[in-house]
């Protein structure tokens, strides 16, 4: 009996242990480090780091108000990107599953700007914004393309937005598609036999059906908008006057750029909690309205 219980701990150490002891090196103790750090006022260069207990949080909340308005862009930013991205992905999903000719050409050209990173996404874009609609503009003279977009709050705050849902609504289209082709016919035929009409059956059939797609897009489109980040470093590096700076980067920039690696930390620290706390909601609210056939 303990030779065999020795042969699964050796069987798990073997399988699990590598992988087991990558996330402990990579996450589990960098994640302690910040955590004691954001009560630190370690400058990131200075062996000794001196306590300061929760100083660095009451700071973010009462005398940093660039953080707080971050914190704003990037909730308003959130909820447009995950509305956009999840509609105009189950639309694409949904209008990609109809016999075309041309869908598996489609499927590919709508998901290939999410392998592009988002570095080089948002330069390209930068020179789109700045040159390629300049010039449409000029030539058809319509006033959408000579829009200052990347100059004003306003016009920036929607090319991020823009952006984004381009970038990541070919991913979860991928998702949706899946989940589609496994509604079942049969059920879909005898709704159809009823009379029932297409938007009859997407409504009461075919979303049903794909909402446990549905909870892994949000969960997906909720994580990607608010660590938004290389994008809205290489497109607006939060301008115009930090209007569309998302967390991340005012994170960045507090800790790399003013070398404040404690308040960094803390911000993180409250960066992490609110992001988790709202997907472990999401979660529960969309697995609480899926059905099984």
């Amino acid at each position: 009996m303990n030779s065999k219980k020795s042969s699964q701990l050796l069987q798990q150490l073997i399988f699990v242990g590598p992988s087991a002891l990558c996330f402990l090196v990579i996450v589990v103790v960098p994640f302690l480090l910040g955590l004691y750090y954001s009560f630190t006022d370690w400058n990131g260069v200075s062996r000794h780091a001196g306590w300061v207990g929760f100083r660095n949080y009451i700071h973010i909340f009462t005398e940093d108000p660039a953080f707080l308005n971050s914190f704003w862009f990037t909730v308003k930013f959130t909820v447009l990107g995950v509305i956009l991205t999840n509609v105009l992905g189950f639309i694409l999903a949904y209008v990609l599953t109809r016999s075309l000719l041309t869908r598996n050409a489609l499927r590919t050209v709508f998901f290939v700007p999410h392998v592009i990173g988002g570095l080089l996404l948002g330069f390209i874009w930068q020179f789109i914004f700045v040159k390629g609609f300049s010039s449409v503009g000029a030539a058809t003279g319509l006033s959408f393309f000579k829009l200052p977009w990347l100059g004003t709050e306003a016009t920036a705050f929607w090319a991020v937005v823009i952006v984004f849902v381009w970038q990541n609504a070919g991913y979860l289209m991928v998702i949706y598609i899946s989940s589609l082709n496994n509604v079942p016919k049969s059920l879909i035929e005898a709704a159809q036999i009823d009379g029932a009409s297409r938007g009859q059956v997407l409504r009461k059939i075919t979303v049903p059906l794909v909402m446990p797609a549905v909870t892994v897009c949000l969960f997906l489109a909720i994580s990607w908008s608010f660590k938004l980040f290389d994008l809205n470093l290489s497109l607006t590096k939060g301008g115009p006057f930090k209007s569309t700076e998302s967390v991340a980067l005012n994170i960045y920039n507090e800790a790399f750029n003013i070398s404040r690696f404690g308040m960094g930390s803390a911000k993180a620290i409250i960066f992490f909690i609110v992001v988790a706390l709202i997907s472990i909601l999401q979660v529960r609210a969309t697995k609480r309205k899926e059905v099984e056939v």
